[in-house]
């Protein structure tokens, strides 16, 4: 038996996830995990802390972001609504996969960013190679779409997600923290399963390292909301079940989806991002015909110096050289 946490927030996920690095990888090696994800919100700022962590402590470390979907395209910015976001979970399995992560993060910021930093389907259409995506949790589409009663709909998004990945390449995500809206839907994600034969994944929806440090999560809500820990309207998590559980734990929660359990080594084997340390990859850039670099270079920077002054004196000349 084995079983690796694919949905992990680290403390990158700013003001929302309560989990340390050095602490959280420490705690999978405790539980005798072999591996562990990071897949913090819409960023990837701590990848490589975590990938030398992990490391460090023997475990192997698998690099991966919970990104925001737009609610239309990436590019549609109304208010009422635009202003609300899905979730998916994206993993690498090789460096190329660590490429399409990083372009469509960046897009997310550079093109999305709305509220959050967004992506569209056009975008995973695009950079989709050497990725492996999970369903994510209650904010996934397809989740929603069974939420609102819409199965065909959650169907026609799952079977989108799996034809824009690739066979092996999307799960179906499974978790149980608990809340009656995933007690509800969780039946519809197996069925789905069995019509569509995309295979389930389990996973829990870490936001802090022990099931003590609910409540400094719950202080750091507050924080993130600005408001305090005695208003009652702000923003909570329901209980303090969003930890780092045991395999023993996982698989008594989902007994009734073991292969749900055995999906996640299968992810774990798949995934085999390294990163090179100590080396210099500088871009190649390569200019019109007729052009060396260093005459392009120059040409452009004279161009620059028109367009921002209306006299071109020597003495700008000079600065420019």
């Amino acid at each position: 038996m084995a079983f690796t946490h694919l949905h992990v927030h680290t403390e990158y996920s700013l003001l929302d996830g309560a989990a340390r690095i050095k602490d959280v990888v420490a705690r999978a090696k405790e539980l005798g995990m072999e591996s562990l994800a990071i897949t913090d919100h819409g960023v990837m700022f701590g990848v490589v802390d975590f990938y030398k962590e992990c490391k460090k402590q023997g475990i192997k470390p698998i690099i991966g972001c919970e990104v925001y979907t737009a609610a239309r395209t990436m590019d549609d910015k109304d208010p009422d609504r635009d202003k609300y976001q899905g979730h998916l979970i994206l993993l690498a399995k090789d460096e190329e996969g660590y490429r399409s992560l990083i372009k469509i993060v960046s897009e997310g910021f550079t093109r999305g960013y709305y509220y959050k930093p967004r992506i569209d389907k056009s975008v995973l259409r695009a950079h989709s190679k050497g990725l492996i995506s999970l369903s994510a949790c209650l904010a996934g589409k397809v989740q929603q779409c069974l939420l609102n009663r819409d199965y065909e709909g959650a169907k026609k998004e799952a079977l989108e997600l799996y034809d824009i990945f690739g066979e092996g390449n999307f799960y179906l995500e499974l978790q149980d923290q608990g809340l009656e809206e995933e007690a509800r839907i969780n039946p519809e994600l197996i069925r789905l399963s069995k019509e569509t034969g995309i295979p389930l994944v389990a996973t829990n929806d870490v936001h802090y390292v022990r099931r003590q440090d609910a409540e400094a999560h719950d202080v750091l809500l507050a924080i993130q909301t600005a408001t305090t820990i005695d208003d009652e309207k702000r923003l909570r998590f329901p209980n303090d079940q969003f930890y780092l559980k045991s395999e023993d734990e996982m698989r008594k929660i989902f007994a009734y989806a073991p292969e749900a359990c055995d999906n996640t080594v299968k992810i774990a084997d798949k995934c085999n991002m390294d990163f090179v340390f100590g080396e210099y990859h500088l871009p190649e850039f390569k200019p019109p015909e007729g052009y060396t670099n260093e005459q392009y270079l120059r040409e452009l920077c004279e161009k620059g110096l028109r367009e921002r002054y209306d006299d071109v004196t020597d003495a700008l000349k000079e600065r420019l050289a």
